[in-house]
């Protein structure tokens, strides 16, 4: 019994417990096993605490700022007054509000080595290296762009990059010549 209850949200163990008690209902009874009567207790009970003399400090949502009513919310309530909390004292500018706009510690937590989410921490890696030719260095070739020459290792020759380009370009000129004279 204070095991199925507890599955609503916001009732706890001790809500459960202290609702059973109040009630006067056997904590070890199965939930299907209850009548119809004492079904329609335990939901006026678990919706409205005060009624079955509950003090204000058990409930979960005291000196509301709106009404200034103590209250006990369920369900999804729970999150909606939350989320509503939070946007009041974002809005307002408090300490609080600075605090969760910047996803930091609101509780007066020290921060200094807990807390720490989001960007990873350590070296990034450069570029993309790509794959080698046989004799040939994969992290110097890579590097080596229009104009620079990749430094040889011992045993390759070395080739003169900025040559090689020239005398392609000067192919492909001539050719285009010729087809334009035809």
């Amino acid at each position: 019994m204070l095991v199925g209850l507890t599955q609503i949200r916001g009732v706890g163990y001790m809500f459960a417990k202290a609702i059973l008690d109040v009630l006067k209902i056997n904590h070890n009874q199965s939930v299907g096993n209850l009548s119809d009567e004492q079904v329609s207790l335990i939901e006026n009970t678990i919706k409205n605490p005060l009624s079955s003399n509950f003090p204000p400090w058990f409930l979960n949502r005291r000196k509301d700022i709106e009404t200034g009513d103590d209250k006990h919310l369920l369900t999804s309530e729970i999150e909606f007054t939350v989320r509503n909390d939070i946007e009041r004292e974002k809005t307002v500018g408090s300490w609080r509000g600075y605090r969760h706009m910047y996803g930091l510690k609101v509780r007066g937590q020290r921060t200094r080595c807990t807390g720490r989410k989001g960007g990873a921490v350590g070296v990034a890696k450069g570029g993309r290296i790509l794959p080698t030719k046989p004799g040939e260095s994969a992290d110097k070739d890579a590097t080596a762009t229009e104009g620079e020459q990749p430094v040889a290792e011992k045993g390759v020759e070395k080739k003169d990059v900025t040559t090689e380009k020239k005398v392609t370009t000067e192919k492909k000129e001539t050719t285009e010549k010729k087809e334009q004279a035809k």
